[in-house]
């Protein structure tokens, strides 16, 4: 059986995924996408645990091939202790596009049963942008519950998933 061979002419494309989460616990500020968000709980972690960015954050430096977020910034380094997470944000996407990457789109969840996030929507979508210097069109958020089930439904924890879809010039090997 002859193998397919992809046109020279395409561009290289690849999908990364990216989960996280983290504890809800009185005390902390809650972040959301690096907007700050009215409520009467924060997420819990070594950086400013914003779960939305983390989760973006890995899902670009797994469709690069560039490891993780917990190796590029480990939870033993000092240095990213209540970091902000545009700055690791930021950071990760530099990396990724010195290997020539753009990002086409990407596709964010949030799952938390309250606070409700809807009315938070365009302006997280707007920090993302922002934050990574593309247009607010290649980024959708959307925010879902728990169903009162598990941690996120009891209100213990958030998590948050992203795809995305990175593109660059077929390179010549």
């Amino acid at each position: 059986m002859a193998s397919q061979q992809i046109s020279d002419n395409l561009p290289e494309i690849r999908i990364g995924s990216g989960q996280d989460c983290h504890r809800l616990e009185s005390g902390y500020q809650l972040i959301l996408g690096g907007v700050p968000i009215d409520f009467d709980m924060g997420l819990v972690g070594h950086s400013d645990a914003d779960v939305l960015l983390h989760a973006i954050t890995d899902a670009l430096l797994g469709a690069a091939g560039l490891g993780d977020i917990g190796e590029m910034f480990p939870n033993t380094d000092d240095r990213w202790k209540d970091a902000d997470s545009r700055n690791l944000l930021m950071t990760a996407y530099q990396e990724v596009q010195k290997a020539d990457w753009q990002i086409v789109n990407l596709d964010c969840t949030i799952s938390a049963e309250r606070p409700k996030l809807a009315g938070y929507k365009p302006s997280i979508r707007k920090s993302i942008a922002k934050t990574l210097n593309i247009h607010e069109q290649q980024i959708n958020i959307k925010a879902k519950t728990g169903e009162r089930v598990g941690p996120v439904g009891r209100q213990e924890a958030m998590t948050a998933d992203a795809i995305v879809l990175l593109t660059r010039e077929k390179q010549n090997n």
